[in-house]
């Protein structure tokens, strides 16, 4: 089932007195979720993605915009009626109740010709139960379980109805290290096997990049992004996509565009032809000579070279098995608190730790250019 947004809006009212100013959680969004995929709703705490899951669920009326379940409205319909699961962050089980009971709560609302018994019900649970893969643990309360296997029975409550739509709200966040991975891994299972649509909210952009087939990236309440997780860490349209997808995350300096070269400091890193800067609107060629720029390069599109034109003083270098991670200062960098800049090269190269620097060439297709006044993307052609 493919969901529909278009322009879809809500506006909460001001909770101070002094400030009336509204908030505006989720700001006229038009995106379409394809059938059958699992797209996981990304950004910083306070965007709007729990309000936009909210609203697809029916938990929260929109100011304004419309929502569609394939081609059917559910805008105005009640939660009940919409045919979605979801999950929550904090499981919502209901502690004097077995496993059983809690995944078969939903059925027994179920009125009409759609009304099961008791059998029904029980078979129904045993095979979500059995998606699940705790089958086992049937006649356990949820004070007997650990976080995973408590996630696990929210998941299988929700899948109980076959839901159209699975809605999961940021279900890892209680989960230790371990049980995330395992988690998500079951997730994206669970989905492939069912063939729900899906949408992930999350504010951990590997879970989002992990298991999602398409990710949409949010800011205060607006999309940002949309598209396949490798095109969106590999292409981000702003400085903010970039900046807030990666681990490390992306290194970026100050820099000029000057006769053809892009330049870090006093070195010229890169040639860069002026046709092969685009305005970040319209496309349209742009005067680049002299043009300040911020410059993000990924930490894994740094060559160690000693004739390399960017030269970086030496901090440190961390050993992490098959990669090495590079720690090193430059001037133009603009990390908030520090000059830091993070390199990942292959443990195959020896960094000379007894030098106070270290110089680096770049991966073109690392290397992404972005206006300093709009912080967007000026589109860079790398042969």
């Amino acid at each position: 089932m493919k969901v529909v947004l278009k322009e879809l809006t809500k506006i909460f009212p001001s909770r101070d007195k002094k400030d009336r100013t509204e908030v505006v959680a989720v700001d006229n969004f038009d995106m379409e979720i394809p059938d059958g995929k699992l797209v996981g709703l990304l950004g910083p705490s306070g965007c709007g993605k729990s309000t936009a899951l909210n609203l697809i669920c029916g938990l929260e009326k929109p100011t304004r915009g419309r929502i569609f379940f394939g081609d059917e409205e559910v805008t105005d319909l009640p939660p009940e009626e919409r045919g979605v699961g979801m999950v929550f962050q904090n499981y919502a089980l209901f502690p004097h109740m077995t496993v059983e009971q809690n995944i078969t709560f939903p059925l027994g609302n179920l009125k009409g010709d759609k009304k099961l018994s008791k059998e029904e019900m029980k078979a129904k649970a045993y095979e979500a139960a059995k998606l699940v893969q705790i089958e086992n643990l049937m006649a356990r309360k949820p004070k007997e379980m650990s976080g995973g296997q408590q996630q696990r029975v929210a998941i299988a409550r929700a899948l109980v109805k076959r839901p159209k739509i699975l809605l999961l709200d940021e279900p890892l966040s209680n989960l230790d290290a371990r049980l995330r991975l395992q988690t998500r891994e079951e997730i994206r299972r669970i989905q492939r096997e069912t063939g729900i649509t899906t949408i992930f909210v999350t504010h951990d952009q590997e879970e989002a990049m992990s298991i999602s087939d398409m990710i949409v990236v949010m800011k205060a309440g607006c999309i940002q992004q949309v598209g396949k997780p490798q095109e969106v860490y590999d292409s981000p349209v702003n400085l903010f996509v970039a900046k807030f997808l990666g681990t490390p995350a992306i290194n970026v300096f100050k820099g000029r565009i000057i006769s053809g070269g892009l330049y870090i400091g006093d070195a010229k890193v890169l040639d860069i032809p002026d046709e092969a800067i685009m305005g970040t609107k319209d496309r349209e060629t742009v005067e680049t000579d002299g043009r300040e720029v911020y410059v993000g390069i990924r930490p894994e599109g740094f060559i160690l070279d000693d004739n390399g034109p960017l030269t970086c003083r030496l901090d440190r270098v961390e050993v992490m098995g098959r990669d090495i991670s590079v720690v090193s200062f430059h001037d133009a960098a603009t990390a908030a608190d520090t000059v830091c800049v993070r390199s990942i090269i292959s443990a195959e190269n020896q960094v000379d730790t007894d030098k106070d620097t270290v110089s680096f060439s770049l991966k073109p297709d690392k290397t992404h250019i972005f206006d300093m006044e709009s912080e967007e993307l000026l589109y860079y052609t790398k042969e």
